[in-house]
C-alpha cells in the first residue's frame, strides 16, 4: 500500500466520512478537521464526526461544522485519524466499517492496522504532521484554516514542542504555517495555557492525592466520579494531570486512573526509558512509547495494585 492508493481512493470517492478517537485530543480534533476543509476543498461530499467535541477547541475554524452523527448510512470512504484500536473509535453507529473503503491514518506504535488501507508512521509525533507531508505531496492547498488546525494537532500532541518525538521537520512545519499568518503564539494559549476554575480544582485535588513509589520512580494519582461530580468536571478536563507526575525529577512513569462507567481509564506516561505502550496494551490499551492509556474494570484498590504491579516490573533495577 502507497499513498498513491489512498489518493486515488480519496479521488474515485464522492462521500467522505472521518472519524477520530474517542475522547478526542487536539491532534484528533485538528486532524479531523484539517481533512475536512482538505476533502471540501476537492468538492467531496464530506462529514467530520466528532460526537465529543471538547470546548477548548471550539477556537479552531471548522468546528462549528463538524457532526454528532453520519448524515448518510453509507459512504464510498471512511477515514480513521489518530486512532490505533478501531474498538476506541469514535464512531456510534459503526458507519465506518460500513464503508466502500476503509483508510487508517496514525502514528500509533500498537496500531491494530484496521483500514482496507493502512499509513502508520509510528515515528511521527503527530498524526497532523503526517497529515501536513501527505497534503503536501497530493498537492492539496494547506490553506490557513488546513494550517491552523494542523499546528494545533503538533503542539498538543508534543506538549509545545517539548517531547522527544519532535523532529526538525516539526519546526519547519511550523516555521511555514507562521508565514501564512497562522497565529501560534495564540494557538499555544488556547490549546495548552487556559483552563478553568473547574479544571484547576481538579488539578490540584489530583495534585494534592499523588503519592511516590519505587523510591520515587513511579507516581500514582487517581479521580473518581464522586470527584468530578463534585467538582463539576468531565473527562475531558482531566487532560494534562498525569503530566504533572511525569515532570517531576526522578520519575520514570506517571499514571492517573479516573472513573468511568467501564472501570477505571489509566493515563500512562513515561520519561527516559519506559514504553508505556507496552504496559497499556497489558490492560486493554496501547499508544505511544512515551504516552499511552489502558482500561482496568476493577474497582479503585484493585486496579491500583494491579497497574503498579505491573509498571514495577518495566523500571530498572
Amino acid at each position: 500500500m502507497t499513498l498513491d492508493d489512498i489518493k486515488n481512493a480519496i479521488d474515485n470517492s464522492k462521500s467522505i466520512v472521518i472519524f477520530a478517537h474517542e475522547k478526542p485530543d487536539g491532534d484528533a480534533i485538528g486532524s479531523s478537521l484539517a481533512f475536512y476543509f482538505a476533502m471540501k476543498n476537492l468538492g467531496k461530499e464530506v462529514d467530520a464526526i466528532i460526537p465529543h467535541f471538547p470546548n477548548y477547541y471550539k477556537f479552531l475554524p471548522g468546528s462549528n461544522e463538524s457532526k454528532l452523527k453520519p448524515s448518510l448510512k453509507k459512504y464510498d470512504l471512511a477515514i480513521a485519524l489518530d486512532c490505533g484500536d478501531i474498538t476506541r473509535l469514535d464512531d456510534p453507529e459503526g458507519t465506518f466499517s460500513k464503508a466502500e473503503t476503509r483508510v487508517n491514518i496514525d502514528h500509533h506504535l500498537s496500531n491494530g492496522m484496521f483500514g482496507d488501507l493502512n499509513y502508520v508512521d509510528p515515528v511521527s509525533p503527530a498524526c497532523c504532521q503526517i497529515l501536513t507531508s501527505i497534503f503536501k505531496y497530493y498537492k492539496y492547498e494547506i490553506t490557513q484554516d488546513i494550517a491552523t488546525c494542523l499546528i494545533t494537532g503538533i503542539i498538543t500532541d508534543t506538549g509545545g514542542f517539548k517531547y522527544d518525538g519532535v523532529t526538525s521537520e516539526t519546526f519547519e512545519i511550523a516555521s511555514e504555517f507562521l508565514e501564512k499568518g497562522v497565529k501560534i503564539s495564540k494557538i499555544y494559549k488556547e490549546s495548552l495555557s487556559n483552563i478553568s476554575r473547574e479544571k484547576f480544582e481538579a488539578r490540584k485535588l489530583a495534585a494534592n492525592r499523588l503519592e511516590f513509589l519505587e523510591d520515587g520512580q513511579i507516581t500514582y494519582t487517581y479521580m473518581t466520579k464522586e470527584d468530578m461530580e463534585k467538582l463539576g468536571v468531565d473527562q475531558e478536563d482531566l487532560n494534562g494531570i498525569v503530566e504533572n507526575g511525569r515532570d517531576i525529577q526522578g520519575v520514570e512513569i506517571s499514571i492517573f486512573l479516573y472513573e468511568t462507567d467501564k472501570g477505571f481509564k489509566g493515563s500512562l506516561r513515561s520519561n527516559n526509558y519506559v514504553n508505556v505502550a507496552d504496559l497499556g496494551i497489558l490492560f486493554n490499551g496501547g499508544g505511544h512509547m512515551k504516552a499511552a492509556g489502558c482500561l482496568l474494570p476493577y474497582s479503585l484498590d484493585e486496579a491500583k495494585e494491579r497497574i503498579i504491579s505491573q509498571a514495577k516490573r518495566f523500571l530498572k533495577k
